[in-house]
C-alpha cells in the first residue's frame, strides 16, 4: 500500500484531474507491481551527499575541492536498546528516522555508529544478511536526512565470532579482520554516505599472553641477533637466552632500556594491526577514508593505573596507514570531573589540549571522536559518588573543550545523542538531548558550535610555549607522564590568566 500511495501522490504532483486518476489507478497498480512492490524506498527527497576527502593542507577534511567539511556529530545508540552496540538487536527503522531528524536540527553531520560479530561477521568469511539489511536501512536513512555515518569496526559486544579469538595479537584475529573489511567495503564501495570506516574502538595492546611472549622473542631476536648484545643493551649481568625472554614486570623505571623496548615492540604489533586492515579496505574501495578511534591513553600522560595502560597505538606510528587520527577524550585528571571548581575544569582542559595536540603533530586531520561530560542529574556511574551537575554545568564544560581542542581537531563527535539511564557508566547524561527527545542546554549549545564551524577551514590555533612529551619516559614511568601534564597545566592556565588580563 505504501508504494502505491507514493505513485497517487506523483499522479498528483502533476495536476492530474481525480475522475482521470481514478481510471489509472488499476494500471499504476499493475507497474508498480511488477517493479518489485514496496521493497523499494522512495528516492526523491534523498540528499546526495558528496565524497568526504582530506583537504591539500593536510589538515582539514573537505566535501568539495574547496568546500570545508567540518564534523559535528554523535555516537548513534537508543535509550532502551542496551549499551550503544546493541543497536542492531532491537533495530527500528522508523524510530531510528525520527531520531536521525532530531540529530539534523541541532546540526548533527554525521554518526558514527558500532558494529557487532553477532550482527554483522558471526563466523570468518562470511557476513550476516540480516545485518546488512539494517545497515542499508541505516545508510538510506541516514542519507535522507542529510547526515555521514561512520562504522566502527566489529568488536565483541553481542558476544565472540563462533571459534574466533578477538585478541589483537592473534594472527587468526587479524586474518578474519582483513577478510571482513575486504567483503564490508566492497559491499558499499562508491556510498559517499559513508565519512569513514573506523577500524575499532579504543584498541590496546594487551601487556601480557602466550601470543605476545612468543612474538616478543621474535622481535628480540631479530633486533638484536645475540644474547651477548642483547645483554650489553639492557645493561644487566643476568644470563639471558634469546627465545625464552619473559615479558617485563610494568613498573615504573624510568628510562629503562627493557621496558622501552617492550613498549616498542607493542607499537609495532598495533602498527601491522592496522596496517592489514587498512591494506585490505583499500583493496576492496581505495577511495575510502579509514580511521582508528584512539583511547585517550595513547597519549601517555595520565595513565590510570600503570604504564601497562599505554595503548600502544601511538599517534605518530598510525598516522602512516590513516587517511586521519580519532582520539577520545574525558575529563578524568584527577579522578572524574566533578565541576566543583574552575581549576579542576581548567586542568582538564590544559589535559585535553596537550593530548589533542600531540595527537595533531602526526601530521594528519585529528577528529575528537568521542568527548563530552555528564549534566543535568544525579550521575550513578562509580558507585553514585559523583555530586548532581546541572545543564548548565555540562553545557559550559562541554562548549570550553570544543573551544579548546578546535584548530588542533578538525570536529567533534558526542558520546551519544540522548541520555541513557540504563548506562552504567557516564553515557547515563552526557546525551544532546534527554530520553524523551528534549534538547538539554549542552544539545543547543552544540547546535550554535556547528553552525559558527560550518563550511570553515579550521586555522592551527596561536598558543604560548608548552613542554615537549618526553614519550620513552612517559612510556616507562607514569609519574614522568603526571609530571609533564602539571608542566603543561602551568603553561595553559599562565596563558589564560594573562588573556583575561589583556
Amino acid at each position: 500500500m505504501k508504494i502505491l500511495d507514493r505513485g497517487i501522490d506523483t499522479l498528483a504532483r502533476f495536476r492530474i484531474p481525480c475522475g482521470r486518476m481514478m481510471r489509472w489507478i488499476p494500471c499504476l497498480a499493475i507497474f508498480l507491481f511488477c517493479l518489485g512492490g514496496d521493497s523499494a524506498p522512495a528516492t526523491a527527497s534523498v540528499v546526495h551527499l558528496p565524497k568526504i576527502r582530506v583537504a591539500t593542507d593536510g589538515r582539514n577534511l573537505v566535501a568539495a575541492p574547496d568546500t570545508p567539511f567540518v564534523p559535528f556529530g554523535v555516537t548513534y545508540y537508543r535509550p532502551g536498546t542496551g549499551w550503544a552496540p546493541q543497536v542492531w538487536n532491537q533495530f527500528d527503522p522508523d524510530a531510528t528516522r525520527q531520531d536521525f531528524a532530531r540529530m539534523k536540527s541541532v546540526g548533527v553531520n554525521c554518526a558514527r555508529v558500532f558494529l557487532s560479530y553477532h550482527s554483522f561477521y558471526p563466523r570468518p568469511g562470511m557476513l550476516n544478511s540480516v545485518g546488512l539489511k539494517k545497515f542499508d536501512q541505516f545508510l538510506d536513512i541516514a542519507e535522507a536526512a542529510g547526515i555521514y555515518v561512520q562504522p566502527t569496526g566489529p568488536d565483541a559486544w553481542e558476544g565472540s565470532p563462533a571459534g574466533q579469538s578477538v585478541a589483537i595479537e592473534d594472527e587468526n584475529t587479524v586474518l578474519a579482520l582483513e577478510q571482513f573489511w575486504r567483503l564490508f567495503a566492497a559491499r558499499y564501495r562508491g556510498r559517499p554516505v559513508i565519512l569513514a570506516y573506523e577500524l575499532k574502538n579504543e584498541p590496546s595492546v594487551p601487556w601480557q599472553s602466550r601470543i605476545l611472549e612468543k612474538r616478543w622473542n621474535t622481535w628480540l631476536a631479530a633486533k638484536y641477533l645475540s644474547a651477548n648484545t642483547l645483554q650489553a643493551a639492557w645493561k644487566t649481568a643476568e644470563p639471558l637466552e634469546l627465545g625464552r625472554i619473559p615479558i617485563p614486570i610494568a613498573t615504573n623505571s624510568l628510562h629503562n632500556r627493557r621496558l622501552s623496548d617492550y613498549q616498542d615492540f607493542r607499537e609495532s604489533v598495533a602498527e601491522g594491526w592496522t596496517q592489514r586492515q587498512v591494506a585490505a579496505i583499500r583493496s576492496a574501495d581505495p577511495e575510502a577514508l579509514v580511521t582508528l578511534g584512539l583511547i585517550q591513553w595513547s597519549v601517555p600522560v595520565f595513565l590510570p593505573g600503570s604504564i601497562s595502560d599505554y595503548s600502544a597505538f601511538r599517534p605518530s606510528h598510525q598516522a602512516r596507514f590513516l587517511d586521519f587520527l580519532e582520539v577520545h577524550f574525558y575529563p578524568l585528571a584527577g579522578g572524574a570531573l566533578e565541576y566543583q571548581s574552575w581549576e579542576a575544569e581548567d586542568r582538564n582542559l590544559s589535559y585535553l589540549e596537550s593530548v589533542v595536540r600531540e595527537v595533531a603533530q602526526a601530521g594528519k586531520p585529528t577528529v575528537l571522536a568521542e568527548f563530552g561530560w555528564y549534566g543535568g542529574g544525579k550521575p550513578h556511574f562509580d558507585g553514585g559518588m559523583h555530586p548532581t551537575a546541572t545543564e548548565e554545568q555540562q553545557a559550559r564544560y562541554c562548549r570550553r573543550a570544543v573551544e579548546t581542542s578546535a584548530g588542533f581537531v578538525c570536529g567533534w563527535f558526542n558520546w551519544g545523542f540522548y541520555d541513557d539511564p540504563e548506562a552504567t557508566d557516564v553515557s547515563e547524561l552526557t546525551g544532546l538531548a534527554s530520553t524523551t527527545g528534549k534538547i538539554k542546554m549542552w544539545g543547543n549549545a552544540f547546535e550554535q558550535l556547528a553552525r559558527k564551524h560550518e563550511k570553515k577551514k579550521l586555522a592551527a590555533p596561536k598558543i604560548g610555549a608548552r613542554p615537549a612529551l618526553d614519550w620513552d619516559a612517559a612510556r616507562t614511568s607514569t609519574q614522568a607522564g603526571r609530571e609533564f601534564a602539571h608542566e603543561y597545566d602551568q603553561a595553559f592556565r599562565a596563558e589564560e590568566l594573562q588573556e583575561k588580563g589583556d
